[in-house]
């Protein structure tokens, strides 16, 4: 028996699937290229276009990471473009990211401890002398470090501003009133700004003042008295046992100096 041949029609039908086929796996494999140089913002947006309900599980997706100390991305992964940080540890560097960027190393330092950063921002960042009125510059790097801090907020625990002056006259005391006014209000217009940017949550935030009485230099000289003339900023992770600012000061302070041999 001759068989019959089969229509054009019916030859081209398993040809459109499999041409519909390989152009869905070309736009697959598109987006596995475009998610894979994605930042943070992007890849969230994209999660909870596929499932909303996944938006907060986003954050911690990412595979096979590894931070390298210095550049605040993370490589393997998605990469961190210095906008925001979910972990205490990249929030670290994150923030170092930024005074290296705005070219701050020789005004703001930044040291991470055992479960704990610490940012020293030294001299007229924030404040001009006899001043609490934030500069714009200080302003500046707290909306930076605000974003940042605000996309840690759950591995934070607590964030202390530490505000201290600086004696004017190495012979002569401040006055007692001023000095610690001045050292409260500085630390107070921090912790204002800082929650006006929603860094935390605003319990978390915490103001200490210290006027002239925990310098870290002598004021008999002018670089002395630039340095005691500060404002320190400490973010302690969640889970970790709270230590005394002492030993804060030691692992920051002392360490530094044996690790530049002052």
């Amino acid at each position: 028996m001759i068989k019959k041949d089969k229509k054009p029609e019916e030859l081209g039908s398993w040809m459109d699937t499999y041409g519909d086929m390989v152009t869905l796996l070309l736009c697959f494999f598109v987006l596995l290229y475009s998610m894979s140089s994605v930042d943070q913002s992007k890849w969230k947006l994209l999660v909870q276009s596929f499932n909303p309900s996944a938006l907060e599980e986003s954050d911690q997706v990412v595979l096979d990471a590894k931070v390298t100390e210095g550049e605040g991305k993370l490589t393997g992964g998605i990469p961190d473009d210095g906008g925001g940080a979910t972990d205490f540890d990249e929030l670290y560097l994150v923030l170092k990211q930024i005074v290296e960027d705005r070219n701050m190393q020789d005004s703001v330092e930044i040291t991470r401890g055992d479960g704990f950063t610490f940012i020293s921002f030294r001299d007229k960042v924030f404040f001009d002398g006899d001043s609490s009125v934030l500069r714009q510059e200080g302003k500046d790097v707290l909306t930076q470090f605000a974003a940042a801090m605000s996309q840690a907020n759950k591995s934070i625990k607590e964030v202390q501003v530490l505000g201290h002056t600086s004696q004017g006259d190495p012979q002569r005391p401040n006055n007692i009133r001023n000095d610690r006014m001045l050292s409260a209000q500085r630390s107070a217009e921090v912790i204002i700004y800082l929650q006006s940017q929603n860094a935390v949550s605003p319990e978390k935030l915490v103001g200490m003042s210290f006027g002239q009485f925990r310098p870290i230099a002598q004021f008999d000289t002018e670089e002395g008295r630039a340095q005691n003339r500060r404002v320190e900023i400490l973010i302690t992770k969640n889970d970790t046992v709270e230590k005394s600012l002492e030993e804060y000061y030691n692992q920051v302070y002392h360490n530094n100096q044996e690790n530049t041999g002052n």
